[in-house]
């Protein structure tokens, strides 16, 4: 049986927070890019997932992790997302090792580690700086289809201060972003029954062809076999 995968939303405004537990077999989980960092925890483990910029083959569960809205986590774990970038890095290269371990073992020892995962990083948020404005307008306006350039006129930042801001927030340049953003519309839209015709003229390709070939190269894999995954 494959590894049965569930969702929903945090307390932590944006954020989900997911599980995945393995039933028998050994199937693994493809993660796709999606503008995201995560904070995940197996037993023993914590691990921040750096933003992808390719599709990622997890490792079989059982996992828990909370998805941060794009942008937010390097606030919380005080690091660039550039240096995490298609990266699964333990949580102890980035704090303090004796930090982890305690962290590590209240997780282990949880009866709802989901739950616990979810408080700790609500404590992260709780002593943060207050998350940047200007990040999650940058999100929504090319989440909307606008142009880079226009996204950045719109937030007003230069192009030079626009890619270095998304470069510290995202892990990449904006114009990945956006295809990644443009990438996750797509896909939502595709999923609902819209034709992939209409759904590359709705989000802003140039033709079927065009989301085809976006949807390869950045996942590996056709759009058809993604829509019925």
């Amino acid at each position: 049986m494959s590894p049965t995968y569930a969702e929903r939303a945090s307390r932590l405004s944006g954020a989900v927070v997911w599980t995945q537990g393995a039933e028998g077999g050994d199937d693994a989980v493809t993660v796709l890019p999606d503008g995201c960092m995560d904070l995940l925890w197996t037993e023993g483990r914590l691990l921040v997932a750096g933003p992808d910029t390719r599709a990622y083959r997890s490792a079989q569960g059982p996992w828990v992790g909370v998805r941060f809205f794009p942008g937010t986590a390097p606030g919380l774990l005080g690091v660039p997302a550039y240096e995490l970038r298609d990266r699964r890095v333990e949580l102890g290269d980035l704090w303090s090792g004796a930090e982890v371990r305690r962290l590590i073992e209240r997780l282990d020892a949880a009866v709802d580690p989901a739950a616990a995962l979810e408080d700790l990083v609500l404590r992260l948020a709780a002593d943060a700086p207050a998350s940047d404005p200007v990040l999650r307008a940058v999100v929504a306006s090319l989440a909307a289809g606008r142009s880079v350039s226009a996204t950045a006129e719109f937030v007003g930042l230069s192009a030079r201060q626009f890619h270095r801001r998304a470069l510290g927030a995202f892990g990449y340049g904006p114009k990945t972003l956006a295809r990644i953003l443009q990438l996750q519309r797509a896909l939502a839209l595709a999923r609902t029954g819209v034709s992939f015709a209409e759904t590359a003229v709705l989000v802003g390709f140039a033709d079927q062809a065009h989301l085809a070939r976006d949807v390869r190269a950045l996942t590996g894999e056709s759009l058809s076999r993604l829509v019925r995954s």
